[in-house]
């Protein structure tokens, strides 16, 4: 495979906890009963989908990952069954770099190695596979519980984007930006390594 239709295809990225695989339009059921274990879209800083809206969320991810400018995954666990979305986005294979985002998750597997393996196999593919010098991760600046899990993954963060964008209800929002440097990855990989060691197995399995 060129290097280029790497940034244009989907990979599939499995591991023990979590199996990420390309988002497809018949996964909007699917993440619509996942969406309903929580309720993160309630939040006004969300970018989630409430349950009535995620097939035109499905449609978004799928219409980005069309221009070229995104790749989705939808993300299952241990069991196969499927509990969350994540991408990647703001693609720019010209540097090379990119950014992690628009991820959520069932309630269930929440604060679970999931997560961490997930974002080991991400990290993993755009650094060792893609080639990344930067990976970029973003978050609104009222989202504290993602402000606290980018840090615990050992990104640092760069800066405040004030007045960036606006929430999902209208507000301005401002972006708290993180971001990992391909020198610093080896360690930081190393750290999540032990991190997951300390998860069992089959925990996100049901």
């Amino acid at each position: 495979m060129t290097t280029s239709a790497r940034w244009q295809q989907v990979p599939t990225l499995a591991g023990t906890h979590v199996r990420l695989q390309p988002l497809a339009a018949a996964h909007a059921s699917a993440l619509a009963s996942a969406v309903q274990d929580g309720a993160l879209w309630q939040s006004f800083y969300s970018s989630v989908p409430d349950p009535a809206g995620v097939q035109a969320y499905v449609a978004t991810a799928l219409a980005e990952q069309a221009a070229g400018r995104a790749l989705p995954f939808v993300v299952c666990d241990a069991g196969g069954s499927i509990v969350g979305s994540t991408r990647y986005y703001d693609l720019a294979p010209g540097v090379p770099r990119l950014s992690i985002g628009y991820t959520w998750y069932a309630q269930r597997v929440q604060r679970t190695g999931l997560n961490t393996e997930a974002k080991l196999l991400l990290l993993e593919h755009a650094f060792g596979t893609l080639g990344c010098i930067a990976v970029e991760l973003r978050t609104s600046w009222f989202n504290h519980a993602s402000r606290a899990a980018i840090a615990r993954l050992g990104a640092k963060q760069d800066g405040v984007l004030r007045n960036h964008m606006r929430h999902r209800d209208g507000s301005v929002r401002d972006s708290v930006v993180f971001s990992i440097l391909d020198h610093e990855w080896p360690a930081l990989r190393a750290h999540l390594r032990e991190r997951l060691d300390r998860h069992a197995p089959a925990e996100t399995a049901s």
